[in-house]
């Protein structure tokens, strides 16, 4: 079976669009996106022995606008998306396996 990749993106005003390699479509909402964010200040990171070390709580988001406003989309080799957000969030990698699950 042939890895899972993206063909084209595409991005509306409220959410983003992805046709995958086995022909299927997904949308995907910028609030979903951005409230399932990946990144270790969000969801936490692994210490040395493998165990997650979650934040004490989510950052605090205070331009609710600005954070749910998609500005770039950068490709992570073959396997992910880097997402850029109007309040300067850019720090997620969003695995294409993520990225179909949010869009199921």
């Amino acid at each position: 079976m042939a890895a899972l990749s993206i063909l084209q993106h595409f991005t509306g005003p409220d959410d983003l669009g992805i046709a995958w390699s086995d022909g299927t479509e997904s949308y995907i909402d910028y609030v979903k996106l951005r409230n399932n964010c990946p990144c270790a200040k969000c969801e936490g990171e692994p210490d040395v022995l493998g165990r997650v070390q979650k934040p004490s709580k989510k950052p605090d988001f205070i331009n609710l606008t600005a954070m749910y406003e998609l500005r770039e989309i950068e490709y992570v080799g073959g396997y992910a998306l880097k997402l850029h957000w109007r309040d300067g969030h850019n720090t997620g990698i969003y695995s294409y396996a993520l990225l179909r699950k949010l869009g199921a």
